[in-house]
């Protein structure tokens, strides 16, 4: 592993030369707009299958994910840029330079979210009902995307000597993602800087690759419509809370010193759990005679 521009040290895995994109007729092309693209057709892929699943027509959720592709984008780099506003405000039009980086799933998320209130209400669809086969979808982009962070050797946590722990070369970091905690830790080899720090990327795809197992697996016995959305936001924020507050990262509310995707997960984590409860309490009851 000696001179690996990345390694998970105590599982025997290196990269020598972690490459960060591919050069086409002289125009390079980013691996991180490569997976994000691989886990949108991924993501449609699925939700249309559980679509036709369902008896429904799948041809309308790629409809919906053609404006929800686009407006998710235009979310999840505002949500950044909000947040991030002292690193735009001088340069307003590097606002625009997505191949710098800079987006922020959460503000995707909204985007869909409210992409699909509008297009449901407009075709006379049940919102509900869609975002059960679509949530589908979206964490199976979720879990395909987080790759593309690797590649950019980006969304990883404090230091760690875990099972799990990446070691970095430092060169190929952004120092804004560097504290104290992962400084203070710096491994130098060879006159070679490193640091070694929480996969977090990792962690969030392994997190969803099993949250849409359960899913997949309890989609057939759900009590009403909406309930594998909730169910979605709700593991969804647990995991992201925990991850989140992990990270070195982090997008701040402004003022407060909170993470502010933290805040949000504990939102939606405490929301949906109230929802899930009260439906299904319906549900059981209705299906007693009872209401």
């Amino acid at each position: 592993m000696e001179g690996a521009d990345i390694s998970f040290v105590h599982l025997g895995i290196s990269i020598n030369h972690l490459q960060n994109g591919i050069s086409i007729f002289g125009f390079q092309i980013a691996y991180y707009g490569i997976i994000i693209g691989l886990g949108m057709l991924a993501g449609i892929w699925v939700a249309q299958s559980d679509a036709k699943r369902r008896g429904q027509d799948p041809d309308i959720y790629l409809d919906f994910a053609l404006y929800a592709i686009i407006f998710s984008i235009i979310g999840a780099r505002v949500y950044y840029v909000v947040f991030q506003w002292d690193n735009y405000k001088g340069d307003l039009l590097q606002v625009f330079n997505l191949r710098a980086g800079g987006l922020a799933i959460y503000g995707g998320v909204i985007a869909a979210i409210l992409t699909l209130t509008i297009f449901t209400r407009l075709k006379k669809l049940s919102f509900f009902s869609m975002a059960d086969s679509g949530v589908l979808g979206l964490v199976t982009g979720q879990i395909i995307g987080r790759w593309g962070n690797f590649f950019n050797c980006e969304a990883f946590g404090r230091y760690t000597d875990s099972l799990l722990a990446m070691r970095i070369k430092r060169s190929l970091v952004n120092d804004n993602m560097l504290n104290a905690q992962v400084l203070d830790h710096q491994i130098i080899e060879n006159g070679v800087e490193y640091i070694q720090v929480h996969p977090t990327f990792l962690y969030e795809s392994l997190w969803n690759l099993g949250l849409l197992c359960f899913l997949l697996w309890y989609r057939q016995n759900k009590k009403f419509d909406g309930e594998v959305w909730w169910i979605y936001l709700f593991g969804y924020g647990l995991g992201r809370f925990w991850i989140e507050g992990l990270r070195t990262d982090q997008l701040i509310l402004f003022g407060t010193g909170i993470p502010v995707s933290q805040a949000l997960s504990l939102i939606l984590l405490l929301t949906a759990g109230a929802i899930l409860a009260i439906q299904r309490r319906r549900a059981e009851l209705k299906s007693r005679g009872e209401v």
